[in-house]
């Protein structure tokens, strides 16, 4: 328990300053949404160069290079160089790809988003000897050509062109087509919105060492189901927009891996095992060096994960190494070679937790790295060279993170490389070698602060941006902290975090609104600064606000705990956030049983009706914001993967809907989503309005014209979305202590 102490007495010492401010402002809706009161100030992620102390970045100047030791900055292409002929300014770069030789570099600018990403786009070659720019892929429709990239030997540049595979010859701007099958149903060199969205698959292709060939993926979306949106707003008559989407149990796209011939635009398939719709290919990538990829092919399942290596100029295929889970697996990439291609990095959670592996190039030897009970949450950086592999982790409490290093050979015991000391969450970006990093961290109390640091011994070179005026609005504002604590309720020990009102009277009872996600895919306990802004503004009302990641969220807790929920996602959580609620009160006495509110997003909407209809003596209100309210309708590999197939399962599908249990609504209920939600359809709010109708429910909803899964789009949305659930709170679970 000193880990908690510590982070009380954190939000202690602050308290006692802003206590003792006066004539403290109220926190106010157009604060947060209009005005941009308490925007934090970050720093430019630095894009590092080979020499692993120099990083690029656009300015006036054009391309340059800084020096994370010295801040000398030198040109390395100026703004001149970025000026086309005729045009009166430079292009403005949305990120920049250099040659191997250094001779030439390719700028993205004028890009268009496609469903999450800024994917589409325009590319502009400059010349580094002559200074010059030119466009690639001129005469072709504007911001249309997606994840072009240079040739080894930087002659060509390839791209994709509404899902067909071209080349462009560098020096005489020739340009060939490679696919000629590509369609609204056949996709060359990029994905369908599954494999994007639950695979993050995005650019689908790779160019070969030798610059002959180009393996890529396939995607024939014919036979899946095709989901209709429909747009009310922006015409006269409304208009459908159609998504191939496979919902859980229905068919999936036919996925194949192809190697086409730069020079005769042939195309060869490799010879995976196996109904192509029944399996996913989810990563591909070159091993260095040589005529050989390397395919992971995912089962439908997502239980087991075959690794193959295939020769691209015989197509040969090899299996040779495989990995499995009795649950599900989860897809990592930051698989590096090793000693001349003698060994690979594995991340797997084969004993028990999540930890790097060292495999042997045929797959019949294994060594563990990261020793410990504890989890690897992420990699940061594999340094071949140096012989170690940077990773966060936190060994003793979930919510925090830390950089740790441990040696690649598997010697020696996991190294703690964050100095003690300050407790909170870390993020860093290292250079190649690992001699440098930029590092921020933050905790409940603290904006997050920003310094370019050197490595292993973390020593500050420089702060960057400490967001010492932000954290003096906040404690102008008297507002408090995040505090901690744990719920233990026998099956687990549940991590939680609670506001408390700034006028906080421990001898009254207070309404508690709780902030649930409640699924695998993420988590909303960590000690970090995230302002919680909307949230101090209910607690300024008077409101106490908690959250309890229950077992099943994305915490560094273990095998166990991840896997506990599989096959059944809306049950344990579910009751295990109820059970935590009860056992809170009693460690709580100011928690008013009669005032429980419960409200989230996504994940958290279904958490949130779940809880509304199965523990209505619990939760009295409850606000679900794009919540999936029937597991059929969710896509086929996210609810597959935690649920495992609707036909095999088809108990766990029923009760983990929240649609299921409607009957037992007796709180007050809204429902909030957008109609143009690509990702949890609006027919999933539909299909729960109709159910509660059938069942005389008495709730309210809100939908928002064609705004997606995060209602942000259009003017005004995000400020009138919090305008409506804070009026909701206010006339539906009455504020301030009793």
């Amino acid at each position: 328990m000193m880990h908690y102490r510590r982070i009380f007495l954190c939000a202690a010492v602050l308290l006692t300053a802003v206590l003792s401010l006066k004539a403290q402002p109220e926190l106010t809706l157009e604060d947060l949404y209009v005005k941009g009161t308490f925007r934090a100030r970050g720093a430019a992620q630095p894009t590092w160069m080979e020499d692993g102390v120099s990083f690029s970045t656009m300015n006036e100047k054009g391309l340059v290079k800084i020096n994370a030791v010295t801040q000398e900055e030198t040109v390395i292409v100026p703004s001149s160089a970025f000026i086309p002929e005729g045009a009166d300014k430079p292009v403005r770069s949305q990120g920049v790809e250099w040659s191997q030789d250094r001779t030439k570099l390719v700028v993205y600018t004028n890009s268009s988003r496609v469903w999450r990403r800024n994917t589409r786009g325009d590319y502009w070659l400059v010349d580094i000897p002559s200074g010059t720019i030119r466009q690639l892929g001129k005469g072709l429709e504007p911001s249309r050509m997606m994840y072009g990239k240079l040739s080894p030997a930087g002659d060509r540049f390839a791209f994709v062109y509404y899902n067909n595979l071209y080349v462009e010859d560098v020096a005489t701007g020739v340009r060939r087509q490679l696919t000629f099958d590509g369609s609204e149903k056949i996709v060359n060199g990029n994905f369908d919105w599954v494999y994007e969205e639950e695979l993050s698959c995005y650019d689908g292709w790779r160019w070969s060492p030798d610059g002959t060939k180009i393996a890529y993926w396939n995607s024939d979306t014919e036979g899946t189901g095709t989901f209709l949106m429909i747009d009310n707003i922006d015409s006269l008559y409304s208009f459908t927009i159609p998504l191939p989407y496979p919902k859980a149990g229905t068919t999936n796209s036919a996925v194949r891996v192809g190697v086409v011939d730069v020079n005769t635009a042939r195309t060869e398939w490799f010879p995976l095992p196996g109904d192509p719709r029944e399996n996913y290919i989810a990563r591909m990538e070159f091993v260095p060096g040589t005529d050989e990829v390397m395919i992971q092919q995912l089962n439908r399942l997502q239980n087991t994960n075959t690794v193959y290596y295939g020769n691209v100029k015989t197509m040969e295929l090899n299996q040779f190494y495989s990995d499995h889970d009795d649950a599900f697996l989860d897809i990592h990439d930051n698989i590096v070679w090793l000693e001349g291609n003698k060994y690979f990095t594995w991340t797997s959670e084969k004993d028990g937790w999540r930890h790097l592996y060292r495999v042997s190039r045929d797959g019949r030897e294994e060594t563990l790295i990261t020793k410990g009970d504890f989890d690897v949450i992420n990699i940061q950086c594999i340094d071949p060279k140096g012989g170690y592999v940077y990773y966060m982790a936190s060994p003793y409490s979930a919510v925090e993170q830390y950089l740790y290093r441990s040696k690649l050979n598997g010697k020696g015991k996991a190294e703690r490389v964050t100095p003690q000391g300050f407790t909170g969450t870390y993020s860093y970006n290292i250079s190649p070698g690992a001699k440098y990093a930029l590092c921020s961290y933050s905790n409940c109390a603290t904006p997050r602060v920003y310094e370019m640091i050197s490595l292993p011994d973390h020593k500050t070179l420089r702060v960057l941006e400490d967001n010492a005026a932000l954290k003096e609005v906040f404690a102008s504002y008297g507002l408090r902290p995040r505090e901690y604590f744990q719920v233990d309720i026998g099956e687990a020990v549940l991590d939680g975090w609670m506001i408390k009102p700034r006028d906080f009277d421990a001898s009254k009872k207070y309404p508690v609104i709780f902030q649930i996600y409640g699924e695998p895919a993420s988590s909303t306990v960590q000690n970090s600064w995230s302002g919680d802004y909307w949230h101090q503004l209910l607690a300024q009302q008077g409101y106490i606000i908690m959250s309890i990641d229950p077992r099943g969220t994305n915490n560094p807790k273990g095998r166990t705990w991840r896997k506990s929920i599989y096959g059944k996602v809306g049950d344990v959580a579910i009751k295990d956030h109820a059970k935590a609620v009860r056992l809170a009160e009693e460690m709580f006495p100011f928690m008013d049983p009669e005032r429980i509110g419960v409200w989230g997003w996504s994940g958290g909407g279904s958490s949130t009706a779940h809880l509304m209809f199965q523990f209505p003596d619990v939760y009295a209100t409850g606000i679900a914001v794009a919540g999936v309210y029937s597991q059929y309708l969710y896509d086929s590999i996210y609810q597959e993967r935690y649920m495992g197939l609707p036909s095999t399962n088809p108990e766990g599908y029923r009760n983990g809907s929240p649609i299921s249990h409607a009957a037992g609504l007796k709180g007050n209920l809204f429902l909030i989503h957008g109609t143009g939600d690509d990702n949890v359809h609006y027919q999933s709010c539909e299909m729960l309005v109709n159910e509660l109708v059938k069942q005389n429910k008495m709730f309210s909803m809100m939908a928002y014209p064609m705004r997606t899964h995060g209602i942000s789009e259009r003017e005004n949305t995000t400020y009138h979305l919090y305008q409506t659930m804070f009026k909701y709170w206010l006339e539906h679970l009455p504020a301030g202590g009793r």
